[in-house]
């Protein structure tokens, strides 16, 4: 447990939603992980399934775009894009029957970024959802907030520059009355919170961070590609005041949530950062990304500030460490999927490595965890679903038709699964 001035995830982040609903990426608490019952009993989430079992709806959603579901009421909200990026759209499925209630062309652009990798798309960023609106983000191209009755945009920007260079992937958070954007481009990096009720501007942060690529005269030597970055935030309280932990290229940051003032920062010489932080006990656990990944433990305590890369980093993990997905705190021990498959479990007190697992396959998305299980979908369509401890162990293989780069999401006992072209209500 972490010490009583820490306080972490759906506490800090201000989400009003019931728990038992996926907000926003990654969930309720931004970690992956399902709340427990009250009483102490299991959701029962399946946890085996094919295409001809345990599917209670299966609804096609084609174009390239990998965001995860977000999920209140008796909505499923999802953003797609065309093939080239010229259309993007904000899509709304009924919850029960998975009927397309909404299906809304919100940009239109003439001459998008290509894609340089088979990886992302235009529609990575994953929407997060309140009581009255869903909010749609497509990086620079637009953030529009919808109502979740009509649909109807009740206000959108357009005006807030980033070149994503390889598509924009960083997903919405929520804080109190303001939605926060991420947006580290080749060009410019920078957090942004909007007024969520109006869309204008609260709070704007450039980061800090010196990449080592500016050569006399100030010329950026190269294209760039090594200041960009797709990570989503990640909120703890320290001694009663709100962190917002971002990971970008080179460095990961914790600024006042409420006033985007930075706080604290660690360098490191990853980039491409796409893993969100999480926090386990006293410690962050934060994602390098690209280049080599690492994986870092980072204690929180009161002398959070300035830099504190060689005062606060206890730890630093390289081995099979995935380049992309997020890990997954519980027990005290992290599990974290190598793009390759392999299941590692880490001490995240100590950082030491513990056991793995092979799960076989290749492996983008972020696991997720339910009723004392790891939930784990691959690009190949097979989701696995491993139980953690000491002896992990693989209990089923479920496979689709199509292979998952957007990572699974949970609501009541139900799993809701986005492949390539589908989206799937998985239930008993």
């Amino acid at each position: 447990m972490p010490p009583r001035w820490i306080s972490l995830g759906i506490f800090a982040a201000g989400i009003t939603s019931a728990l038992a609903e996926w907000p926003q990426f990654r969930g309720p608490s931004g970690d992956g992980i399902y709340p427990a019952r009250e009483d102490g009993k299991p959701h029962g989430f399946p946890t085996t399934w094919s295409e001809e079992n345990n599917v209670l709806w299966k609804t096609p959603v084609t174009g390239r775009a990998w965001s995860t579901p977000v999920i209140m009421g008796d909505q499923v909200w999802l953003t797609n894009a065309s093939e080239d990026g010229k259309k993007m759209y904000a899509v709304c499925l009924d919850k029960t029957t998975g009927k397309k209630i909404h299906d809304l062309l919100l940009f239109e652009n003439e001459e998008p970024e290509a894609l340089s990798n088979r990886i992302n798309g235009y529609g990575s960023c994953s929407p997060t959802i309140d009581e009255k609106l869903v909010y749609i983000h497509f990086g620079s191209y637009g953030t529009a907030a919808l109502d979740r009755s009509t649909g109807k945009v009740v206000w959108e920007r357009r005006d807030l520059p980033c070149q994503h260079f390889r598509g924009p992937g960083s997903s919405l958070v929520l804080y109190k009355n303001t939605l926060i954007l991420t947006m580290d481009g080749v060009d410019v990096q920078y957090l942004v919170a909007l007024d969520r009720k109006t869309g204008e501007t609260v709070w704007k942060t450039d980061r800090t961070t010196d990449f080592g690529d500016v050569e006399a005269g100030g010329v950026i030597r190269g294209d760039g590609d090594f200041r960009k970055a797709y990570s989503t935030p990640n909120f703890v309280t320290l001694d009663g005041r709100v962190n917002l932990v971002s990971a970008g290229a080179k460095a990961a940051y914790g600024y006042d949530a409420g006033t985007g003032e930075e706080l604290w920062k660690i360098t490191y010489d990853q980039y491409s950062t796409a893993a969100s932080p999480i926090f386990v006990g006293n410690m962050a656990i934060i994602n390098t990304g690209y280049g080599k990944a690492h994986l870092l433990g980072v204690r929180l305590d009161d002398k959070l500030k300035g830099d504190v890369t060689r005062s606060h980093i206890e730890w630093d993990v390289f081995k099979r460490i995935p380049p992309m997905s997020s890990p997954i705190g519980v027990d005290g021990k992290v599990y974290t999927t190598s793009d390759l498959g392999i299941l590692s479990r880490i001490d995240a007190a100590s950082g030491k490595f513990e056991a793995r697992l092979s799960l076989t396959g290749h492996f983008a998305a972020s696991g997720v965890y339910a009723d004392g299980h790891l939930y784990f979908a691959s690009e190949e369509g097979d989701t696995k679903i491993v139980t953690p401890g000491a002896d992990m162990k693989i209990i089923a293989t479920n496979t689709l038709d199509d292979g998952c780069m957007a990572s699974p999401a949970l609501d009541g006992n139900s799993i809701y699964l986005r492949t390539r072209s589908h989206v799937y209500r998985i239930g008993k």
